[in-house]
This record gives C-alpha cells, structure tokens and sequence, in this order.
C-alpha cells in the first residue's frame, strides 16, 4: 500500500466517523474524533476555536444540526503528510441555505484529529 492510498483510507474512516457524529451528535462519537489537545477552528484563526475533546464537545452540541436535517457530499483534494484538504457540499433542509465547504484536517497516527479548520461559504 502506497503513502497516498494509506492517507486516503484514514480520511476516508475519519469522515466516516464524523458523518456519524454530526447524526448522532453524541459526546462520545464526537470526543472519539480528537485527540485529547485537539483544536476545532469554525474559520481560520479563529480566537473562539473549540480546544481540546471537552470544548469540542461542548461547541458541537451547542451549533448541533439536528438529524435528517441536512445532507453532505465530500471529496478528498489531496493530502500532504498528516495534513487533508477536504472540499463539501452542505445542503439543509427546508428554506436553510446550501454550504460549500473547504476542511483541512491533521490526523495523528491513530487516526484521530489533532486540528481541524473549516471554510465555510453561503451559495447564491
């Protein structure tokens, strides 16, 4: 298996998991995600970026999209080390706007994230 495949099936298990997460939107699927220091950032350099498993937690719950809500579709741009570069499409139900969506993900060795950083833009 080369580099590049092995770094695509770890993406691919990790939005797996987050999909799951972002329906259950249960503490344990989403601490199960980070590391213990992690940092989630809901735009760039943000100065209210979610810190560690317990304020991730506490940040997800609190921006939580209910279940059924909302559809995603993502593709893999390209990987570079321990680093992914993930383009999305959000589309909520009902009158709610669609998202394009740009993540960059570092996952450490065991798979989880230790950063994640997310673009996120209203389409017209």
């Amino acid at each position: 298996m080369t580099e590049q495949s092995s770094a695509r099936e770890h993406v691919s298990a990790w939005m797996e998991k987050y999909q799951a997460a972002w329906t259950s939107n249960q503490p344990e699927d989403i601490r199960a995600l980070f590391t213990e220091d992690a940092r989630y950032e809901t735009r760039p350099n943000d100065p209210h970026a979610w810190q560690g498993q317990d304020g991730i937690v506490k940040g997800w719950t609190a921006a939580r999209d209910e279940p059924g809500d909302w559809t995603f579709t993502w593709e893999l741009l390209g990987t570079d080390g321990a680093t992914a570069f993930i383009q999305g499409v959000t589309t909520y139900s009902g009158d709610r706007p669609t998202y394009d969506n740009l993540w960059v993900l570092q996952l450490d060795p065991s798979g989880r994230a230790s950063a994640f950083t997310e673009w996120f833009m209203e389409r017209d």
